[in-house]
Parts: structure tokens; sequence; C-alpha cells
């Protein structure tokens, strides 16, 4: 009976194994809703350019601005991520007439992104992708919705564009002390992680 209650009790290293399981568990699913929440809210812009010369890579930033210059003031009165793509999916043609290049809208991973008012963490977002030419170029990464990257928001505070977000995502993007400092690091470092798992399952045999 003795030896029988021993073999019940946890020893010290499994039940540190298991708590840390179960925070790990707990974690990844809040930073799973937390990433969720985020990308619910936005529409990145992905522009690739054709090379890496000087002049294709001129030329995708010029690209660029034209794209925001067009969708801007489309999206100025959305208030919705779905509402954002579907007028972009509307003018498709539009932004395919821009130049020599491609234009698709859909899910995409991004890895972590800092700008001069926000950081972004690593994670799938919706996204339009606009590629020039062969595509063998640098890329460009923003946010067309909200617009976030204008020029004046680029030389300008970005807290007006956040109002579109709810609190805790512009917090947690903007910078709202330690706190949310902390939890965006675990949203990033959940967000690589969980891409890395998925590389490595679809480069297996």
């Amino acid at each position: 009976m003795l030896l029988h209650k021993k073999r019940d009790r946890l020893r010290p290293w499994e039940l540190a194994l298991l708590l840390a399981l179960c925070f790990t568990f707990a974690a990844g699913m809040w930073a799973d809703r937390t990433q969720a929440r985020l990308s619910d809210q936005l529409v990145r812009l992905h522009v690739v350019g054709r090379s890496d010369s000087p002049a294709d890579q001129a030329e995708k930033l010029r690209l660029r601005d034209r794209v925001l210059e067009l969708l801007t003031p489309l999206l100025a009165d959305c208030e919705t991520r779905d509402e954002a793509v579907n007028i972009i999916l509307e003018h498709q043609e539009d932004l395919e007439a821009l130049g020599d290049v491609s234009v698709q809208v859909g899910a995409e991973y991004f890895p972590t992104r800092r700008y001069n008012t926000f950081t972004l963490p690593a994670g799938e977002y919706a996204a339009l992708r606009v590629t020039v030419g062969e595509g063998a170029g640098r890329n460009w990464w923003c946010v067309v919705f909200p617009p976030l990257c204008t020029e004046a928001l680029a030389e300008e505070d970005a807290s007006d564009a956040f109002l579109s977000l709810d609190e805790k995502s512009a917090d947690l993007i903007a910078g709202g002390g330690r706190e949310y400092d902390l939890r965006f690091r675990l949203v990033d470092v959940w967000g690589q992680l969980r891409q890395r798992l998925e590389d490595d399952r679809n480069a297996a045999p």
C-alpha cells in the first residue's frame, strides 16, 4: 500500500515539467487569440521588387507610392478589415494597371517588423501582395488598412490611425508600457515558433 502511494506522487521534476507544459499551453492559446484579434483588424501591404538593382528598387518604391495613393482615399471610410479587402479586390484591375505587376490578396505570414511609431508581431495577416516583374528583389512591408503607411503618418504620430483598432491591439503594437512589451514579446515569439513548426512540417518528406 505504501509503495502504491509513492508511485501516485509526482516527482518534483515531473511536477515542474507538468506546470511548464500547462503554462506553455495557456500562453500559446492567449498568444494565438491576441495575434488573431490583431490580424482581424489589419490589411498588410507587401511590395516585392523586380530585382535588387538600384533602378528596380527605386521602381518598387514608386509603385508603392502609387498603390498607396490609389488605395488610401478608397479605404478612408472602411470600418473593418473585410470591408477593406473587398474594396481592394474591386480595384484589383486598377492596381494591375499601375505597372508591370501582379496583384494577389490573401493570407500571408509576416516576420516581426518595426516602424517609427509601432511594431507588428510575427504572424499571419490578410495581405495585398504587389509583385513587380519576376519578384526577385527585396520586399517592402507595411499596413494599408488602417492607413499606417501614408507619408503623413510616417512623419507624424500615428495615433489617429490607431483609433480604428481596439485599445488592447493599439497598446500592444504602439507600446503601452512594460506590461504590453512583455505581452508583445510573447505573441511575437509564439508566432515565429508556429511558423517554424509549419515550415518543418511542409519540408518533411
